[in-house]
């Protein structure tokens, strides 16, 4: 699925070792994994880079055992980042500050300070990460300005107004690369979230279409077979010639069924096919007027059917499909007019029989005019549908007739 791939502008999108959002838009902790490897790499550029950091600075203590057991304290505090990133900030922080009071040089510690504030904010502890910069910073200044006298080196000498704005300066530098990152952060988590929704919103409306498509399919070529089959049953004795050809609808009306079902069963196994066949469209009007024929139903057809965009042509065709079928069905007429006419860019359907209703549910089931409705309302069109003054039942559907094909 295109949702899976890492996208190819990460800062835009996320960076692809970012966790998949899960079905309510959350996102699956899979950062909390141990991160060994990158930890390793920091505790080695920590204690290397100290080691050439010592020898610019001949004024502070050299390294020894003590150090390197600080440097490896806060290194591999980092491992626990993702799942105490709370402790973590303040752990590496407290670890760098007593690594300086003992006057150690100047170096890459800061970096593990850096990395744990930064893990701390972009998981939503900024408190955290803020108090533990400003326990460093007052620390340090602290030993800088008052307490240098009493901790080694001895002869230090009290620091300038300069390197306390460097530090400021760089524990402002920290603070605000990680806001700006968990800035980021919470836009992915929102555009992932809003492409996973997006995302089911389209698998809902394919479902109904399908739905849509089979219900349409089905209930025309069934009831032409319920009639059918009843009529045969009826003839078998007295007509044969007449059962044969009940029998032979039956065939043809059941084989166009499978196909049309097939067709649309073939768009859930791969989205990028094109299809077989081309969708049904009002071409299909006389084709369908047979087979209301044979199912007893005589309909008559006024005006000339339009030429549409694929989308509104098969939703003209599923609508006077539905209709004939809900004639067939519920109706005691048949008898069926459909009345094609255009009113501006709009085209005006009209199916009328004259009843009357054999049943409660008289002009189709609730199924059947929902789906009616639905298709309608995704162009932008209406669909009225009810009994008439005069008796009989009327569907008035109208329908833009100038859609862009992608409609």
């Amino acid at each position: 699925m295109e949702e899976q791939r890492a996208p190819s502008h990460w800062w835009r999108h996320g960076p692809p070792w970012r966790a998949a959002p899960d079905d309510d838009g959350t996102e699956t902790p899979r950062e909390r994994r141990w991160p060994w490897r990158s930890t390793a790499l920091l505790t080695a550029f920590v204690l290397i880079g100290t080691n050439f950091a010592e020898h610019s600075q001949p004024h502070r203590v050299p390294l020894d055992g003590y150090a390197r057991v600080l440097l490896l304290i806060a290194s591999l505090l980092l491992l626990w980042r993702n799942r105490y990133p709370v402790a973590v900030a303040f752990g590496t922080a407290t670890t760098a500050l007593v690594y300086l009071a003992a006057g150690y040089p100047y170096g890459p510690v800061f970096l593990t300070v850096a990395v744990g504030c930064f893990s701390a904010v972009v998981t939503g502890h900024r408190r955290a990460a803020w108090g533990s910069l400003g326990l460093l910073w007052a620390g340090h200044a602290l030993v800088a300005l008052w307490l240098y006298r009493w901790l080694p080196p001895s002869g230090d000498r009290r620091a300038g107004l300069a390197q306390e704005i460097v530090i400021a300066t760089w524990v402002l530098a920290i603070v605000a690369l990680s806001e700006l990152a968990r800035i980021r952060r919470e836009q992915w988590a929102r555009e992932r979230a809003d492409r996973a929704q997006a995302a089911r919103r389209r698998a809902d409306e394919e479902r109904l279409r399908i739905a849509r498509e089979l219900h349409d399919v089905l209930a025309h070529s069934i009831s032409v077979i319920n009639v059918q089959a009843g009529m045969g049953l009826a003839l078998l004795d007295s007509d044969p010639e007449q059962a044969r050809a009940a029998l032979t609808t039956i065939k043809a009306a059941s084989k166009e069924a499978l196909g049309e079902v097939r067709q649309v069963l073939d768009t859930l196994r791969t989205s990028a096919a094109a299809p077989r066949a081309p969708a049904p469209g009002l071409d299909r009007l006389p084709e369908l007027v047979q087979q209301a024929a044979a199912a007893g139903l005589t309909v008559e057809i006024e005006g000339e059917p339009p030429k549409l965009p694929p989308g509104a042509d098969l939703a003209a065709f599923r609508i006077v499909q539905e209709a004939l079928t809900n004639v067939v069905r519920h109706s005691g007429s048949r008898h069926a007019r459909v009345r094609f006419a255009h009113d501006g860019d709009a085209l005006r359907l009209r199916i009328d029989d004259d009843g009357p209703a054999t049943g409660d549910d008289a002009g189709g089931s609730g199924n059947g005019l929902a789906g009616m409705r639905e298709r309608a309302a995704a162009l932008g069109g209406t669909i009225e549908a009810g009994p008439r003054p005069d008796g009989g039942f009327r569907v008035l559907a109208v329908l833009p007739s100038h859609l862009r094909e992608d409609q």
